[in-house]
């Protein structure tokens, strides 16, 4: 026996999530069912809203609820330091520490082989560009301690080298393997303040 249709849709769209396998899905979908409508209702409409009420900023490409973000449109940021982040989550990471003054810019992910993942699939151009616009004085390679993050670092440092930029990385206070989003404050600030040149 299946389960009604309307079921097993919803289960298929859970299992598209990352993580998310078949047993998980289906755990989620019967814990929705368990809910009070008013509650269904604003769940979906959170979903629906995820996209219509938030942009990309056009400056440091992150995910924001305006164009350009509240990072880019601060006069009070150093635009010379330009922080690469893979993606808006390492960006805001980072900001808890309130330890940067400078500006950021969104790669769009990091260089990986098993998942086809090449330079040219990144926001590099757009990096170039933004460092030129800029003026930029230094560009602080801020990576997951992994083989994507150091694979990625080596690529964009080598890629910087004939534009003779100041490129740092953070300081190794953040162990092999770590997220960026769930790095502690107090780690996220060392690994900023103790940065090294590459």
């Amino acid at each position: 026996m299946r389960y009604p249709a309307s079921i097993q849709n919803l289960i298929e769209h859970f299992s598209k999530l990352p993580t998310v396998g078949p047993k998980t899905a289906e755990r989620y979908v019967f814990y929705l069912l368990k809910q009070h409508p008013e509650w269904l209702q604003a769940f979906a409409q959170a979903i629906a809203e995820v996209k219509e009420k938030t942009a990309v900023c056009q400056t440091c490409l992150a995910i924001a609820e305006t164009n350009p973000c509240g990072i880019c449109s601060d006069q009070k940021r150093n635009r010379s330091i330009i922080c690469l982040v893979a993606d808006t989550r390492d960006m805001l990471a980072i900001e808890t520490t309130k330890q940067y003054s400078g500006v950021y810019h969104i790669l769009g992910g990091v260089i990986n082989t098993i998942e086809g993942i090449k330079p040219d699939q990144l926001n590099i151009k757009a990096l170039l560009s933004h460092l030129k616009k800029n003026n930029a004085k230094e560009i602080i390679l801020a990576f997951n301690p992994d083989l994507e993050g150091e694979t990625t670092s080596m690529y964009i440092a080598k890629l910087l080298k004939p534009h003779k930029i100041k490129t740092t990385r953070l300081a190794k206070g953040l162990p092999m393997g770590a997220d960026l989003e769930y790095a502690d404050e107090i780690t996220l600030a060392n690994a900023l303040k103790y940065r090294n040149e590459m």
